[in-house]
């Protein structure tokens, strides 16, 4: 009887594994039953009641069995399952294969889409890096963490600014982390560091929830590269060059009278104004003469590893360091969030993928992005993680359509929407990838056609956890778990909101009675030169003043017929419009009773530059090191 018991329970986990999330077939497990059955109930043909009492026992069995099963079979689907989350960073929605690009080859990247969940409209919350990614770390939008900018600086500008995500946000990896998971941060963080001294990280990624954290703190940057011409807030930094030119003229035109006896002066008064203009050329020059040295650095856990980074090795660093978490914590759940470097300029590319694509270097740089995200995938199947990962891949924001090199485009493409990085409204700068695997739970090969958002990740993984999103705050994410298992027909963001810095410049309106979905237009900004269809006279386009123009009364597309948004509906259409715009306009008021005020965390005293706060390996400041210690270390 014990070797049938066990017989049993063999069967039983067999077919679990072979028919994980599938329909019992109970005159299967019926069958199954009654081939080991005999040994348990010796048959004597001319017993009725035996025979009676075998049968009754069969149908207990087979009914305990099914229990089982059933338990089983739930208990594997709420598991906690593990989560791997993959955002590019730059990347144009436009430039992935299973998006519409046949010219640039991203297999990885489309294989993940045939296997999972692909959704068609899925939106950053800003069109920006670190307000985007602020927004998908706690699922809120930027501006409720003080995160996006009112006017300037609209993302942290140096490692050593003060700003970054606040100590009191909560983030999916410190719900996660309570959840019992382990959890790491892979490539770019930009949401800053320090608060007052050099050494309280308190923006750091360690103290929002992660376990382990390996990458750039800050963001790649042309200044990175010795060979490129400078980029960071180079607007300002050829103000400042050019007032210092001014003032060194003039001290040596006073000195040059002064020595000429044209003019009567003091020596004395000549040195002072001279030491005056050496101290503010000083003053700027000591962070923008050594951006590379101050911004491009990596860091493993609290201690900065590379100063600066060599960038030709980054990309190989940040896939080993992947690799080597999902092997330190196969026996899981954890929680990798790996935060490509990929496909910012300066599109630093490997020799094995220069020249390669159709597409110069931005092309070479998506084609190694693929491979490395291939590398990774590889690397979860080789541990025997596929079916237990819940794997996502997306992008920050749109690609960057002032990104260029004279004529050379290096910036990513946005398929049939208008607009780019920088712009909240135009669909080109908020529309990303979003693409979802869990194999065996959500239907492979599957497209969705309803709008979500990067905010809705942090609701979905916390309820994947197990966890609870926090309750004494507006939490702007909505959990997808219904809308990819197929529970769900609609989302469940019935209005978006799409803001520039502070600043509503869009919203659109999903009405699921008729299916259409409304966007409206508040602010646009305005292309230079007109009809580029960017604005090629700045790194990115504005939020306000006179870079663009405001709309009343204002634009309204019907996305589902014009998703390029290049037919907007006259007010003069009939009632449609004027019941489309109404009924925006009162969901927008509605959400403003929302919007509470928060420290700002991008003022102008926040970004600047802090000696005092830079993070350094060795004595400040002759920050120099190249350190690869083993990443077990931590």
């Amino acid at each position: 009887m014990d070797m049938s018991l066990s017989k049993l329970r063999e069967l039983v986990k067999d077919r679990e594994a072979r028919q994980f999330c599938r329909p019992v077939d109970s005159q299967r497990v019926r069958h199954d039953l009654e081939t080991i059955a005999p040994p348990l109930w010796p048959a004597t043909e001319k017993a009725t009641q035996e025979n009676l009492f075998r049968r009754n026992s069969l149908n207990v069995l087979l009914i305990m069995c099914l229990l089982l099963k059933t338990c089983e079979l739930k208990s594997a689907n709420t598991s906690k399952p593990n989560i791997l989350l993959i955002m590019a960073d730059d990347l144009g929605i436009g430039d992935l294969g299973c998006y519409g690009n046949n010219t640039l080859r991203t297999p990885n990247i489309d294989r993940l889409a045939e296997e999972g969940v692909r959704l068609t409209q899925h939106l950053a919350a800003a069109p920006l890096c670190t307000p985007s990614r602020a927004a998908f770390l706690t699922g809120r939008h930027a501006f409720r963490s003080g995160m996006d900018a009112t006017d300037g600086y609209r993302a942290l500008q140096w490692n050593a600014g003060s700003g970054g995500l606040p100590q009191n946000e909560t983030t999916f990896a410190r719900i996660l982390q309570r959840q019992g998971y382990t959890t790491g941060l892979i490539g770019k963080w930009h949401q800053g560091i320090n608060c007052a001294s050099r050494n309280d990280h308190c923006h750091h990624p360690l103290h929002h929830g992660f376990d382990y954290f390996y990458g750039m703190p800050f963001t790649l940057v042309n200044d990175c590269h010795p060979d490129r011409p400078p980029a960071l807030d180079a607007g300002l930094r050829a103000k400042l060059w050019l007032s210092t030119q001014i003032m060194a003229l003039g001290v040596l035109t006073v000195v040059a009278g002064k020595a000429c006896r044209l003019i009567s002066v003091s020596w004395r008064l000549v040195l002072s104004v001279a030491t005056l203009v050496l101290l503010f050329f000083t003053s700027w020059y000591a962070s923008f003469g050594f951006v590379r040295r101050w911004n491009c650095i990596l860091m493993r856990n609290h201690e900065v590893t590379e100063q600066p980074m060599a960038l030709e090795r980054a990309a190989s660093l940040v896939l080993k360091e992947a690799v080597s978490f999902l092997a330190r914590n196969k026996h899981g759940p954890f929680l990798l969030f790996v935060s490509l470097l990929h496909v910012h300029v300066p599109l630093v590319t490997t020799e094995r993928f220069l020249g390669k694509s159709q597409h110069g270097l931005y092309g070479d740089n998506v084609e190694e992005m693929d491979w490395l995200v291939g590398e990774i995938l590889n690397a979860v199947e080789t541990h025997g993680l596929k079916n237990t990962t819940f794997t996502y891949f997306t992008s920050d924001h749109g690609g960057h359509l002032e990104a260029r090199d004279g004529h050379v485009q290096l910036g990513g493409w946005n398929g049939i929407y208008r607009g780019g990085k920088g712009m909240a409204g135009w669909e080109g700068g908020i529309r990303v990838p979003g693409i979802f695997r869990w194999p065996g739970v959500l239907p492979a090969g599957r497209v969705i056609h309803e709008p979500t958002s990067l905010m809705d990740v942090f609701p979905t993984v916390v309820q994947l956890a197990g966890g609870q999103v926090p309750q004494d705050r507006v939490i702007d994410g909505r959990s997808l778990l219904p809308l990819l298992r197929g529970d769900a027909e609609h989302s469940a963001h019935e209005f978006l909101f799409h803001y520039c810095g502070q600043y509503l410049h869009a919203a659109r309106w999903h009405d699921k009675d008729s299916g259409r979905l409304w966007k409206v237009h508040y602010t646009t900004p305005r292309f230079h030169p007109e009809g580029a269809g960017a604005c090629h006279s700045r790194s990115v386009c504005p939020c306000s003043g006179a870079g663009v123009t405001h709309h009343d009364p204002p634009l309204l597309f019907d996305l589902s017929e014009d998703p390029s948004e290049a037919r907007p509906l006259s007010p003069d259409a009939g009632p449609l419009y004027h019941e489309a715009v109404a009924r925006v306009g009162r969901a927008v008021r509605e959400h403003r009773r929302s919007l509470r005020p928060a420290p700002e965390q991008l003022s102008f005293w926040n970004v600047v530059w802090k000696p005092w706060l830079q993070p350094c390996c060795g004595p400040f400041p002759f920050c120099a090191c190249s350190r690869d210690a083993d990443p077990r270390e931590t």
